[in-house]
């Protein structure tokens, strides 16, 4: 029996490009760390969570979402660290009888839960989804039960790109910046934190 959809977090990444002296998901993020909020905002959606990280960050995981929901790639018990690809395959190899899957890239704490619910809404109706702001292709990108045999035999650093461009996607359009902002760089992380900063200086007043 088919479950709902399931948000997986997408944390297993190597974070290559950012030159601080830590990993860009152990950086602070207002009280909690970046890979702390954007877990935060996945498990607001009230859909079930998934995380797919290593093992320096599966403790951290754990605080925020039970263990067994999360994936620890690299670990002695998990499967090998890989690519996106290999990271998306392993969270929707842990919940099979979903039906769908919703990508969220872990350095993305600026993306609303509201976002990642209305394109979990989208598939529904389309088995490929997308939220997109003024006509740019953004996050989280949803894959219904139909795509699962395509899903978990992705590998490599491609992640889904064969996919979407085998199948046609629907574009959920969102008035939501966070789901186009994601941190690479000591300078992104420095720009979205105050942008973050200010929206709930504002939020708050």
């Amino acid at each position: 029996m088919k479950t709902g959809p399931v948000v997986v977090v997408l944390a297993a990444g190597r974070g290559a490009r950012y030159a601080g002296a830590r990993h860009k998901l152990a950086e602070p993020w207002g009280d909690r760390t970046v890979l702390g909020h954007t877990l935060h905002h996945a498990v607001s959606t009230g859909l079930p969570v998934v995380v797919v990280t290593t093992p320096a960050f599966a403790e951290e995981a754990a605080r925020h979402i039970a263990r067994k929901d999360v994936v620890v790639m690299g670990g002695p018990d998990g499967p090998p660290r890989g690519g996106m690809g290999d990271s998306i395959a392993a969270g929707v190899a842990s919940r099979p009888s979903s039906s769908g899957w919703l990508m969220v890239p872990a350095d993305m704490p600026m993306l609303l839960p509201a976002t990642i619910r209305q394109v979990a809404e989208a598939l529904k109706r389309h088995p490929l989804a997308f939220a997109q702001v003024q006509g740019r292709r953004g996050h989280p990108v949803g894959f219904g039960g139909e795509l699962y045999t395509d899903l978990v035999a992705l590998t490599g650093d491609e992640g889904a790109r064969r996919i979407l461009a085998r199948y046609p996607a629907h574009a959920v359009e969102v008035s939501d910046p966070g789901s186009l902002q994601d941190i690479d760089t000591l300078e992104d992380h420095a720009r979205l934190h105050q942008q973050w900063q200010a929206q709930i200086g504002i939020a708050a007043a």
